[in-house]
């Protein structure tokens, strides 16, 4: 039976019945006093209204663009708030967190030092920083390793960990797999930092912003530049999902010298950078890089199915192709900002783009349609038109999921489609609509009600197509399962929760074993990055926030389905049969018992 059967407890006492609930944050009436920049030409109408569109559909608090050919910055917008409380409008000098586009200004560095006769890509890290905490039990690391995201090492924030004992340990063997590591690049930075004599902000101003006149960025996030920043934002409720429109605050100023993204800048150094990538490492004055070592980076190693279907990663950033174009792209997530950039080395134009906000999703969409019509402007063509904003109201296949979902006598839950949009049906007979996320997953729709997870349906198998709700399988499908086709929805799950209709044949009886019990709860770390995670027992397997966790031994498990996985989940400190802390992702969170 279900770990915890729903009740009147999961509603609060705000109603259900609204459509979706009105942004506490951005009022409609703010949104429709955001500032924008003036556009003058039919290219800046076109994007400064999607972006307008954009911004209202993701609720962003502000935005700021940099468009460039090879040649000169062709313009430079600023959107929104970069104070909401204060009406402070976004403008040119505001430095914006640039997140992960940081690693390609770690992986030039490095390619001039190997210009220099300074550093061979091909030699194990371990022979040049020797009391590195890591464990290659499957090979050594190289540069090259770690500027491919190929390392085998898990995606740790930072290398050092308050255990003097503690160490990152590979999963797999070195260039077997892409797996997404910051720990890679901050290991990069402190390579560079002994390569070059000198710490990475003195280093990254000498050997890229200074040649570059990118004269307002900041090679470190600290105190000293805090008065220029803009208020980043993140999600109001940090045990909640987070609702397209869902309530924001101003983050925490952060303090990071991290080289996976440390770096902060405008629109008009950005669009500088990447006026240099679009000259394949030429700069205003001389070249950064040889152009063999451009041609390094931009080499496509392995596939990256992180940024799309089609793309592989180079040296420190993403390789793939738009309209049948090279193109260089990376994006950036930091606690309170979001940044995309796009580089169409065929096209000879780019876009740079970052909003002061976190919610999950990075503006690769302003970024990419900003490149199709600076190439289509260039070209003497059209400009395209507008691309679609999804409505996560909205699903063709709604009814897919209708019906209702019981287990034994306990309280179930009731699904409705009206159209293309979906309800959770209340037990007075309110309604509640659910946006959807990816897959089969939804949430509710109204902040506060039904919070605290996804709503996950599993289907039935379909030609090839297994559950969705099956813990033992990779979340990747296989390319058959891709294109197989979608066997009936048959159960779903709310966190803990677990329930079926009448079509579903498999098994109801699960075995969970009984220390799990020790494991299951609320954790919480006061970081930055950190926040709540919940962890509990679903059809038998223990999961936390909705990642089923495999059992290497005792009480470390392994987050992530492939057995080569590094990333790992470790429970520790067990007083009166309760964890009293979980370690995961090279941070201790600690238990929490509250509501």
């Amino acid at each position: 039976m279900p770990n915890n059967p729903l009740t009147r407890r999961h509603f609060l006492a705000r109603s259900a019945g609204a459509a979706l609930s009105t942004p506490w944050f951005l009022t409609p009436a703010l949104r429709a006093a955001m500032p924008q920049p003036a556009a003058k030409t039919a290219l800046e109408k076109s994007l400064d209204g999607y972006i307008a569109s954009y911004m209202a559909a993701m609720n962003a608090p502000g935005l700021t663009l940099g468009l460039t050919d090879a040649k000169a910055t062709v313009r430079t917008g600023c959107y929104g708030f970069a104070d909401v409380d204060k009406r402070i409008a976004v403008n040119q000098e505001h430095l914006f967190q640039i997140g992960s586009i940081t690693k390609s200004f770690v992986a030039l560095a490095l390619l001039q030092m190997r210009d220099e006769g300074k550093l061979d890509l091909h030699r194990p890290v371990l022979d040049s920083l020797p009391e590195l905490p890591i464990d290659e039990r499957f090979g050594p690391i190289t540069t090259h390793h770690l500027l491919t995201h190929t390392s085998g090492l898990p995606d740790n924030l930072g290398v050092f960990m308050g255990d003097r004992e503690a160490r990152l340990v590979q999963g797999f063997a070195p260039g077997a797999h892409f797996h997404y590591c910051n720990a890679g690049f901050d290991i990069l930075g402190l390579l560079a930092e002994k390569l070059d004599g000198r710490p990475w902000r003195e280093c990254v101003q000498a050997r890229i912003l200074a040649p570059l006149d990118m004269n307002e960025t900041v090679g470190v996030i600290g105190a000293e530049s805090r008065g220029r920043a803009a208020v980043g934002y993140y999600a109001f409720w940090g045990d909640h999902v987070y609702p397209r429109q869902g309530k924001l605050a101003p983050a925490p100023s952060l303090v990071m010298d991290d080289t996976a993204g440390c770096i902060a800048s405008t629109p008009a150094d950005m669009a500088r950078y990447a006026r240099m990538l679009l000259n394949r490492g030429q700069g205003p004055r001389a070249r950064l890089v040889s152009e063999e070592s451009f041609a390094l980076m931009s080499t496509p190693y392995i596939k990256a199915n992180n940024f799309s279907e089609t793309a592989s990663y180079g040296y420190g950033i993403a390789v793939d192709t738009l309209d049948g174009h090279k193109i260089l792209r990376h994006t950036g997530g930091m606690v309170a900002f979001a940044s995309s950039i796009h580089v169409d080395l065929d096209g000879g134009v780019a876009a740079f783009a970052s909003i002061n906000a976190m919610q999950g999703y990075r503006p690769t969409a302003v970024t990419e349609y900003a490149v199709r019509l600076l190439r289509a402007e260039r070209e003497s063509r059209p400009l395209p038109t507008e691309p679609a904003i999804a409505n996560p109201l909205e699903l063709d296949n709604a009814a897919d999921y209708a019906g209702t979902f019981t287990f034994d006598t306990e309280l179930g839950l009731t699904f409705v489609a009206e159209g293309k949009r979906l309800f959770l049906l209340e037990s007075e007979g309110k309604r509640i609509p659910l946006q959807h996320t990816q897959g089969d997953n939804f949430i509710s729709g109204v902040e506060g009600v039904f919070a605290k997870h996804a709503f996950v349906f599993g289907r039935a198998p379909g030609e090839g197509a297994p559950p969705a709700i099956q813990p033992d399988r990779p979340s990747s499908p296989s390319q058959s399962e891709a294109h197989a086709k979608p066997g009936p929805v048959v159960e779903v799950s709310y966190g803990p929760d677990w329930f079926v209709n009448a079509n579903y044949s498999g098994p109801k009886a699960f075995t969970t074993p009984p220390e799990f019990a020790a494991f299951a709860g609320r954790y919480h770390s006061d970081s930055a990055w950190g926040g709540d995670v919940l962890v509990y027992v679903l059809k038998g397997k223990l999961t936390l926030d909705g990642d089923t966790l495999h059992r290497i031994g005792g009480s470390l498990f392994r987050l992530g389905d492939e057995e080569w996985m590094p990333e790992t989940a470790e429970f520790l400190r067990v007083f009166e049969n309760k964890a009293r802390i979980l370690r995961v992702g090279g941070q201790d969170f600690q238990r929490v018992e509250v509501d």
